[in-house]
């Protein structure tokens, strides 16, 4: 029986020590996954601050090469409405005037030809008084 004793504890003490490592592996190896996730969490942080940190620089750079393109376009747009304000208001003065003008001398025609009318009319109307045919 003491032999037989003897063989157990052998193989339990064996089982024991071929344990043990393993325990010890086992407890090195979660504290070892626990510090790379934690650094694996940390690399995760840094590089999607790194992406926002691109992106929100390349939307700047964007935005502000936009806010040109359009000051540029606004400017030139503006410029063009402007000339083409002038060119018409220049034309309106020209019809303006023209008209104003060709009014003037119909007034004028119409006032000359009424005076006329008139001076006949006070002369005929002259000699009436005094007796005279009408010349008409």
């Amino acid at each position: 029986m003491q032999k037989v004793t003897k063989i157990a504890v052998s193989l339990l003490f064996a089982g024991a020590i071929s344990l043990s490592p393993s325990f010890a592996l086992h407890a090195q190896t979660a504290g070892q996954d626990m510090s790379a996730a934690g650094t694996d969490t940390k690399n995760a942080a840094d590089n999607t601050g790194h992406a926002v940190s691109h992106t929100t620089k390349k939307t700047y750079h964007k935005t502000k090469r936009g806010t040109k393109k359009a000051y540029h376009k606004t400017a030139a747009k503006t410029d063009e409405g402007a000339d083409k304000t002038k060119n018409g208001t220049e034309k309106a003065y020209d019809a303006t005037k023209h008209g104003t003008v060709k009014v003037a001398d119909k007034t004028k025609d119409a006032t000359v030809k009424a005076s006329k009318a008139t001076a006949h009319a006070t002369e005929n109307l002259g000699d009436k008084v005094a007796g005279k045919p009408a010349i008409h």
